[in-house]
């Protein structure tokens, strides 16, 4: 999908991983919306940042776990913009052991109706105009779907965040088929990045160094991510994945797979060149 003069709506655009990603399709030449919830002192910089760029743009603020505020904040997007050829799925909650402690039971229902009833009602809203462009869709989630509250990553991933991520696979799945075949959705499963599960973030400043190695040493790429590296994934996703639909990109520097040594492989009890059909 070529993107200049294409339209996005970005959630969580105000901060963070949102924020880049509605700076770097900005940068492509996309008309960008973005819908934001807190974090209001951040407005004026966003603002000035995307007027640089010179493309048209709107900010939306609105609590997207209601089916209405979704439905309305899409139709200000396409009024805005005149078309939606794109949407970031960039809404949820976290839910930081360090930060949170034990998960009530309403903080429970919060990550529940932020992680998973948000982006249903967005792209519920949205699908409908997507499918007049034959636009994409990026879930976001994240690696904790995956690793639950364990190991290194234990202080970070509460299990209600944990339960709520790994049922993002699931509208990805239901997404896709809702959208064939003019609407490819897919699923970006993000690790530790700057401002998400990482530096910049209250939880990682919480954590004391010996923790915070824990989980570099764990991570193949002994890092956390950048925010441009995300960036370009979106960009790909959006872009260049044309034959790519259902499917989750997992950006983690290798944490899922950890940092543990191979072993060097043992010289066996057979000659290479030994015959062993008949044994």
């Amino acid at each position: 999908m070529e993107l200049t003069n294409k339209a996005a709506l970005v959630l969580g655009g105000i901060w963070g991983i949102g924020r880049a990603a509605a700076l770097a399709l900005a940068g492509q030449g996309m008309k960008v919306a973005v819908a934001w919830y807190d974090r209001k002192s951040a407005l004026d910089a966003l603002e000035k940042d995307l007027a640089a760029f010179g493309v048209d743009f709107c900010l939306l603020h609105a609590d997207l776990r209601e089916p209405e505020a979704a439905r309305l904040v899409t139709q200000q997007a396409v009024e805005r913009l005149g078309r939606l050829d794109l949407l970031v799925n960039n809404v949820e909650r976290g839910g930081w052991p360090v930060v949170h402690g034990p998960y009530t039971p309403a903080q429970w229902d919060l990550e529940m109706q932020t992680t998973l009833f948000a982006k249903r009602n967005i792209f519920e809203a949205c699908l409908p105009f997507l499918k007049r462009q034959g636009g994409a869709v990026i879930n976001i989630s994240s690696i904790a779907a995956k690793v639950g509250r364990s190991g290194p990553a234990a202080g970070v991933f509460n299990v209600g965040y944990a339960a709520a991520n790994a049922g993002v696979a699931a509208l990805t799945a239901d997404f896709a088929r809702q959208g064939a075949p003019d609407v490819r959705v897919n699923e970006l499963m993000l690790g530790f990045f700057e401002t998400r599960h990482g530096p910049g973030t209250k939880g990682w400043d919480l954590l004391d160094e010996e923790d915070k190695k824990a989980i570099l040493d764990h991570t193949l790429l002994g890092r956390t991510g950048l925010l441009d590296e995300v960036a370009k994934a979106i960009i790909f996703l959006a872009r260049d994945a044309s034959f790519m639909t259902g499917a989750r990109l997992v950006l983690d520097g290798g944490y899922l797979l950890g940092a543990d040594e191979a072993p060097a492989m043992p010289p066996g009890v057979e000659p290479p060149d030994g015959d062993t059909r008949f044994e």
